[in-house]
């Protein structure tokens, strides 16, 4: 089986599927009894298994070899902020709605922003100045109606925002990696330090990772069959041809689905102001990733 290099498909295409694939991500880790911790490092565990073989049949343990340091350095690094997305992220789930989780956590953009300011020189414009501002003032409102919630619900906002810093450092750099490395060398590699971070995280904060009913061993699969492979995996697959701004400006279709979805399996219905906070939010996003956008399509 080739993941590879050789689109027979659109790129943009596979950017849809993948986006449908981690859409279900928040449902089935509600739908999972196991704690946050332990879903994300059996999620990130079971994909590096999964992956493996076609890893090693692609020449990959010979090709990390030859890797320049900058590079190895530069896959822990992602490793690592992979793993923090997902500890932060998956723990808000049990603190807050999905809805506003996904919100949060899909900021993503704005951090790419920020980050190609102020570490890659590239300027920030007026306009996504402005998007800035209504994004913010969205999240705001967003915490405003959580706040009525309870301290645990603004919480889960927290620890969403934290998984949104992470996943523009991960999409960013995986970016640029991608225009060097094929996708097994990239995703196998990444996964597996990001496994090995929670793992020994889990371990640090007393998360057990063993002992589990089959059900709950079943979920883990699905979750790292569905979301994390066709989903993680494949719009990584699309970074070689499409711009780290298209891609984070991409999954802010997550949240809708997430929250259709929501409604349908949990019965969770976002307030008011959750569902005026997260147009607000959208349309912050919108305005200020569309000049990268607009960039980077031209890079397909």
């Amino acid at each position: 089986m080739d993941l590879g290099e050789k689109p027979k498909f659109s790129p943009s295409l596979a950017l849809v599927l993948s986006l449908v694939a981690v859409s279900t991500a928040s449902i089935l880790i509600r739908l999972t009894e196991a704690p946050p911790m332990a879903i994300a490092t059996w999620r990130l565990t079971l994909s590096s298994l999964m992956l493996l073989p076609f890893f090693i049949n692609n020449g990959g343990i010979q090709k990390v070899r030859m890797m320049k340091r900058r590079d190895l350095l530069a896959l822990v690094g992602v490793g690592i902020a992979l793993a923090i997305h997902f500890a932060s992220w998956i723990t808000s789930l049990s603190f807050t709605s999905v809805t506003s989780s996904v919100i949060f956590v899909h900021v993503d953009p704005i951090f790419v922003a920020l980050v190609s300011h102020f570490l890659l020189k590239e300027r920030v414009e007026p306009r996504q100045i402005i998007g800035i501002v209504v994004a913010f003032l969205g999240v705001t409102v967003i915490a405003y109606g959580d706040m009525g919630l309870g301290k645990e619900s603004l919480m889960g906002d927290a620890l969403s925002l934290i998984g949104a810093g992470a996943l523009g450092i991960y999409i960013l750099a995986g970016h640029h990696l991608r225009q060097r490395l094929d996708l097994t060398t990239y995703v196998t590699p990444v996964y597996t330090i990001s496994a090995v971070v929670l793992t020994l995280g889990s371990i640090f904060v007393g998360t057990p990772l063993i002992n589990y009913p089959l059900n709950t061993w079943l979920m883990f699969t699905v979750i790292a069959i569905v979301p994390m492979i066709f989903g993680h995996t494949v719009y990584n697959w699309t970074l070689k041809w499409i711009s780290a701004p298209v891609v984070s400006l991409s999954l802010l279709g997550e949240p809708v689905g997430a929250s259709i979805l929501a409604y349908i399996f949990l019965r969770e219905t976002p307030g008011s102001l959750t569902i005026l906070g997260g147009v607000l939010t959208l349309v912050g996003i919108l305005i200020c990733a569309y000049p990268m956008f607009d960039k980077g399509r031209g890079e397909e």
